[in-house]
C-alpha cells in the first residue's frame, strides 16, 4: 500500500473502533430505536440526492436495509442499552464471520475450507470463554442480543455478496434510507412518542456528535474511503484492516468509558480475532501460469467467481489472468463483514477511474 492509503485505511478502523463509543454515548438519552432512525437518517439525506439510484436490484437494498439497519443495529444497540460493555461489543460481533460462513454454505452452497472451519471453532471458544462473565456484571439478555446482531450481520453479509453492489458508498446510502422509516414507526409503536420527545428535548451535544459519528463519519466517510481502497488494491489486503476494529474498539472505550476488560475477556478478544484471521487466511500467490495453490470455494450465481474445486484451472496465455485468479480467490475466505465484502466483480474486474 502507499503511505497515505495505509494511513486511511488504518484511520477508517479506528473510526469503525471508535463509533461503539459514540454508541455509548448517545445512548445515555436517547432510546435505542430512535437513535438508530436518526443515524441511519442522516446517513441517508441529503447524500441520497446526490449520489442517484443504486446499481444493484432493489430487492437487495431493501433485504440489506431491513436485516442491516434494522435488525442488526438495533441488536445491537439494545445490547449496549442492557449493558454490554462498549469495547467488548466490538470483539463479539467480529464472530458475525462464522455466521457467515454458516449461512454462505446454506444459502450459497458455498463449502468451508479446513481453516475456515477450525477458525470457527477457536472463535466459537472465545465467544465461550466471555460468556463465562454472564451472572456476574454480564447480564446473559445482553450476551444474547450481541449474538443476535452478530447472527443478523452474517445474513446481511450473504444478502450483500449477492448484490454484489459497485459502489458501497451509494449502496449503503440506500440501505440508511430504506432502514430509517421502519426504524422510526418501530419507535414510535415501542419506544412511544412522549419518549422519544422527551429524548430528543433533553439530548445534549454528546447525544448529537454521537449521531454525527454515526451517520457522517462512519458511514459516509468510512464507507466512502473503504471503498476507494478497494478499487485500488485486492480485497485481501484492504479487509485485513478491518481485525484491527476490535482492538481500537476496546482501546478507545478503556480510555473514554473507563472500561476496564476482565482477563477472560481478553482471552477471549485474542481467540475471536484470531479465529477469524486463521479462516481469512490469504492463499499463496501462485506462479505465472499456474492456477490458484488451493481451490476457490464455488462460485456464486451471478459473479465473477473462480472455477469450482472440482474443475481444474483454466489455462491463458494473458500473464494477467493468474493474478485475477488468485484474486478471487481470496474473497471467500475474508472475515464476514458488509464494510468490506462487495462481491467478486470489484476484485476481477476492470479497476474503475475517478
Amino acid at each position: 500500500m502507499r503511505p497515505r492509503d495505509l494511513v486511511l485505511a488504518l484511520l477508517v478502523a479506528a473510526v469503525w473502533g471508535a463509533n461503539f463509543v459514540f454508541l455509548h454515548v448517545g445512548l445515555e438519552t436517547v432510546p435505542p430505536l430512535l437513535f438508530n432512525a436518526l443515524r441511519f437518517g442522516l446517513a441517508a439525506f441529503p447524500a441520497i440526492l446526490f449520489l442517484g439510484r443504486p446499481r444493484v436490484a432493489w430487492r437487495w437494498v431493501i433485504a440489506v436495509g431491513l436485516v442491516l439497519g434494522v435488525a442488526k443495529y438495533s441488536l445491537l444497540l439494545w445490547s449496549i442499552d442492557a449493558g454490554m460493555p462498549a469495547g467488548l461489543s466490538s470483539v463479539l460481533l467480529q464472530s458475525a464471520a462464522g455466521f457467515t460462513l454458516v449461512f454462505g454454505f446454506v444459502a450459497l452452497g458455498e463449502k468451508p475450507r479446513r481453516r475456515q472451519l477450525v477458525g470457527l471453532a477457536v472463535a466459537a471458544c472465545g465467544i465461550a470463554v466471555v460468556g463465562l462473565r454472564i451472572g456476574g456484571d454480564l447480564p446473559l439478555g445482553a450476551f444474547l442480543l450481541l449474538i443476535g446482531a452478530a447472527a443478523a450481520w452474517g445474513v446481511s453479509n450473504v444478502l450483500t455478496r449477492r448484490a454484489a453492489a459497485p459502489d458501497a458508498l451509494r449502496f449503503m446510502v440506500w440501505v440508511s434510507a430504506v432502514a430509517t422509516l421502519p426504524l422510526l414507526a418501530l419507535s414510535l409503536v415501542f419506544e412511544g412518542p412522549s419518549r422519544d420527545l422527551a429524548a430528543l428535548r433533553d439530548s445534549g451535544w454528546p447525544q448529537v456528535g454521537a449521531v454525527f459519528w454515526g451517520a457522517v463519519v462512519s458511514t459516509l466517510f468510512g464507507f466512502g474511503v473503504w471503498g476507494a481502497l478497494m478499487r485500488r488494491y485486492s480485497a485481501a489486503t484492504v479487509s485485513s484492516f478491518a481485525l484491527l476494529v476490535p482492538f481500537f474498539g476496546l482501546g478507545f472505550a478503556a480510555l473514554a468509558l473507563h472500561e476496564r476488560p476482565h482477563p477472560t475477556d481478553l482471552v477471549g478478544a485474542v481467540l475471536v480475532v484470531g479465529g477469524v484471521l486463521w479462516g481469512a487466511r490469504a492463499v499463496r500467490a501462485s506462479p505465472i501460469g499456474a492456477g490458484p495453490t488451493s481451490p476457490a470455494a464455488p462460485a456464486v450465481p451471478g459473479e465473477g467467481a473462480a472455477p469450482s474445486p472440482a474443475a481444474p484451472a483454466p489455462t491463458t496465455t494473458d500473464p494477467a489472468a493468474p493474478a485475477v485468479n488468485n484474486a478471487t480467490a481470496h474473497c471467500d475466505e475474508l472475515p464476514g463483514s458488509t464494510d468490506f465484502d462487495h462481491g467478486r466483480e470489484q476484485v476481477a474486474g476492470a479497476l474503475p477511474t475517478r
